[in-house]
């Protein structure tokens, strides 16, 4: 007898909305948390090569701890294409201007390198501030530790 594996269908998907709190929270710990709920790690119908995550909303973005010294050793690198055209920017530095972007290196960083992760960093929202325009999808409220 042959057992097949159930394979969820895309529109049978139920997708959820979560919000995180960052404040006090350590950045990797934060961002691999993240990372398996836009995956769908935490559901029973997880599958590698679908997308069955779910919307996470992160608030207090400029709030997120760091160990050690990585506030001045950590280095953020884009290049404009050109010659001499490299930038650095230290973790310092980033989390003044654009805490958002820290977050979403993080959590990038930690999702597929393919078509399935572009698609699931789409659903991270991160705000620097406490307040978010998602409350009509009633979030709910995740706590991870600090």
């Amino acid at each position: 007898m042959e057992v097949k594996t159930p394979r969820i269908k895309d529109k049978e998907i139920k997708r959820k909305w979560y919000l995180v709190d960052a404040e006090n929270c350590i950045l990797g710990r934060l961002a691999s948390r993240i990372a398996c709920l836009l995956m769908g790690k935490n559901k029973a119908t997880w599958s590698p090569h679908q997308d069955t995550g779910d919307f996470v909303v992160v608030i207090n973005a400029e709030k997120i701890r760091v160990t050690g010294q990585k506030l001045a050793d950590k280095k953020y690198y884009r290049h404009s294409g050109y010659l001499g055209g490299l930038k650095e920017v230290s973790l310092y530095a980033m989390l003044q201007k654009k805490p958002e972007k820290v977050i979403e290196l993080a959590v990038k960083g930690m999702l597929p390198k393919n078509a399935l992760g572009r698609r699931m960093i789409k659903k991270l929202k991160v705000y620097r501030g406490n307040q978010h325009p998602h409350q009509a999808q009633n979030p709910q409220a995740v706590k991870i530790g600090g």
